[in-house]
């Protein structure tokens, strides 16, 4: 016959076991978004940052689960120490497949306004952060698969919960979650920044740099004719935001924005990618085809290729080259290398949370 004490403890085990679970809380406590010195960026009124939806984006992007074999995550092709792109020319997928096309760096998506991939075939990031996922050469899996591994794992079902009010895991909410955390990755304290900030002092080569790439071509005068990379590069995040051909090839061995849009004007067109932190992200153009910044300024400087729908400042040029030298051409790199954010790639809200 069980004592007392022995039948107290099986009472007091079976109340536990029996106890409700604390139960995850809704939380729409706003993100702190970090920008510094950059535009103010126009968030989604549809999705805003919330503490919680940033952070279920976060575990989703590390998630290999997202893929067929469950081995392979978004941030597989967007490494944090390579500001979220790939340096492999065409990334792997889960298959051996190679893609086409090189990784565009996930930074700064706030102030991408005009579309997503290097053909904007997404319109929005919460579209864009899905298709790879279902793509054959990529991540290739279905949603449907995605959802039913997630809906498995409770403290997936307690995020989703937190993050959006009830335990539904869907496709759209995975692409709200992850559009949030890219929405978050900010890059905004290179020395550049620092520079406009007074807080930073640039060598005399890098104050030539500067110079060089805002100043505009001109073939009238070469001893003041600049490297124009401005034109296409402008603003705080250096990158007009348009899809233009840059004179890679004679015959077009992509179709770029083309094929979203039918337009012979944008035959062979991409878009323009933000150089900040140019300096971790090589292979350079959609292509992968330039391994250095050298390449990259040697294309511009003398290798253009004239094609019917080659931006007309960049086809201006071609009949001088951009007339640089080498100390200009040296001048330009150490200015881009200025706009390289340390921080960003040590930044521990944007490493993997597992």
């Amino acid at each position: 016959m069980l004592n007392k004490g022995v039948l107290l403890g099986i009472a007091v085990l079976f109340f536990i076991g029996c106890a409700k679970k604390p139960q995850p809380v809704w939380d729409t406590s706003a993100y702190s978004l970090e920008y510094g010195s950059l535009p103010t960026p126009e968030v989604p009124g549809d999705n805003p940052l919330t503490e919680q939806g940033v952070k279920l984006g976060r575990m989703l992007f590390y998630e290999t689960r997202l893929s067929g074999d469950n081995s392979m995550a978004c941030a597989s092709c967007h490494k944090q120490e390579n500001a979220f792109t790939d340096t492999n020319r065409f990334s792997v997928g889960i298959d051996g497949s190679m893609g086409h096309r090189q990784a565009m760096s996930a930074v700064n998506m706030l102030w991408n306004t005009n579309g997503y991939f290097w053909d904007g075939r997404a319109q929005k990031l919460r579209d864009q952060s899905i298709i790879p996922i279902q793509d054959d050469l990529e991540m290739n899996e279905t949603m449907e698969n995605v959802v039913e591994k997630l809906e498995q794992d409770t403290l997936y079902k307690h995020q989703f919960f937190r993050a959006f009010g009830s335990e539904d895991i869907s496709s759209y909410r995975i692409g709200l979650a992850l559009e949030q955390f890219m929405n978050s990755i900010v890059s905004y304290r290179s020395k550049y920044d620092l520079f406009l900030e007074g807080e930073a002092t640039f060598t005399e080569e890098e104050e030539l740099g500067m110079e060089l790439f805002f100043e505009e071509y001109n073939p009238y005068f070469p001893q003041t004719s600049g490297a124009d990379c401005g034109h296409c590069h402008g603003g705080k995040n250096f990158s007009s935001q348009e899809y233009m051909n840059n004179g890679l090839d004679s015959i077009y061995n992509d179709n770029g924005r083309y094929d979203v849009t039918g337009l012979e004007s944008d035959r062979g067109a991409m878009k323009v990618t933000t150089l900040r932190n140019i300096e971790l992200t090589p292979p350079y153009m959609h292509d992968g085809r330039f391994n250095t910044l050298e390449e990259v300024i040697d294309h511009y400087n003398e290798g253009l290729r004239y094609n019917a729908s080659l931006d007309p400042a960049l086809a201006m040029t071609m009949g001088t080259g951009l007339m640089l030298n080498g100390t200009d051409k040296a001048a330009l790199i150490a200015f881009l290398r200025t706009l390289t954010d340390s921080n960003l790639i040590h930044d521990s809200r944007y490493a993997s949370p597992f």
